[in-house]
C-alpha cells in the first residue's frame, strides 16, 4: 500500500497494484484500473518512487533485476 494526499489534503492509502496511469496535467491524476480517477498533490516523480518501493518491500525480483541494469 502506498500513502498518498488527495487535492482536498486527505489521506488515502492506495494498493499501487490498481493504478493504470499517472499524468501530470499539470495536476497529478491517478487513473485506477476500474477507471476512477483521482486527483493527488503528489509528483509523478513521488508515486513513481512509493510504487517502486511498495514493489520492493512485496520482493518483487522484476522490480530488483530493472533497477540493477
Amino acid at each position: 500500500m502506498i500513502r498518498i494526499t488527495k487535492f482536498d489534503g486527505s489521506l488515502v492509502i492506495l494498493n499501487p497494484e490498481l493504478i493504470q496511469t499517472i499524468e501530470a496535467t499539470p495536476d497529478t491524476v491517478i487513473t485506477l484500473t476500474n477507471g476512477n480517477q483521482l486527483v493527488v498533490k503528489n509528483s509523478v516523480e513521488e508515486l513513481v518512487a512509493a510504487f517502486m518501493d511498495y514493489k520492493r518491500s512485496i520482493g518483487s525480483s522484476h522490480w530488483e533485476a530493472r533497477k540493477a541494469s
